[in-house]
């Protein structure tokens, strides 16, 4: 969700810009008081803390892909918190499962990642689903991610979308019983019931 004023009293006790104006810097002296906090398009966007399903999809599917990857030598595997710095368009977005192929880890720098990675995910939180449905599916596609991997719990679904030209489009909608498939990394597959626990 959009932040409009302060809601923490620690947030409430420091000065802090108005909304379109934030910064990386200004991200940084945020409090570690539980929230989750991002900065896109000069706004700041925070949700609470996970909860343990959600948690427990990312852990799966993040040590599945880290795995898969590890294995063939094709790039890393990041999980948030972790700050991805895309220039002009979020300062930062912390995606649930990143992946960074080996020829664009260069990006990955001693504190932040600095560019778009090749793949996110989003697991959707009942706080925060419209942030990764819309803010964030324009915010990749526009920072040039070139799979972008929607989690519903509720639905128990996976969606996958693949950038063509400017945006997305759905490669496909899994759901229980079907296997997921990445154009990024081929060959790899996971079952959704494997990340989509009942």
């Amino acid at each position: 969700m959009v932040v409009e004023t302060a809601i923490s009293p620690r947030l409430a006790e420091e000065k802090w810009p108005p909304q379109g104006q934030w910064t990386y810097e200004d991200y940084k002296r945020l409090p570690d008081d539980g929230w989750r906090y991002e900065v896109i398009e000069g706004e700041l966007h925070m949700a609470p803390a996970p909860r343990p399903k959600h948690q427990e999809a990312t852990i799966n599917l993040a040590t599945a892909m880290s795995q898969f990857a590890r294995s063939k030598k094709l790039g890393k595997v990041y999980t948030a918190p972790i700050d991805v710095l895309l220039h002009g368009l979020a300062s930062p977005v912390q995606p649930d499962v990143l992946f960074i192929a080996s020829d664009r880890l260069d990006i990955v720098k001693e504190e932040f990642i600095e560019g778009p990675p090749d793949l996110t995910i989003e697991v959707l939180s009942p706080s925060n689903w419209l942030d990764d449905r819309r803010t964030k599916f324009r915010l990749y596609a526009r920072a040039g991610v070139r799979e972008y991997w929607i989690v519903d719990l509720e639905r128990r679904t996976i969606e996958v979308f693949a950038l063509h030209g400017h945006s997305f489009t759905l490669l496909n909608r899994y759901e229980p019983g079907e296997t997921v498939r990445s154009e990024v990394l081929p060959d790899f597959e996971i079952a959704v019931e494997a990340v989509c626990l009942p």
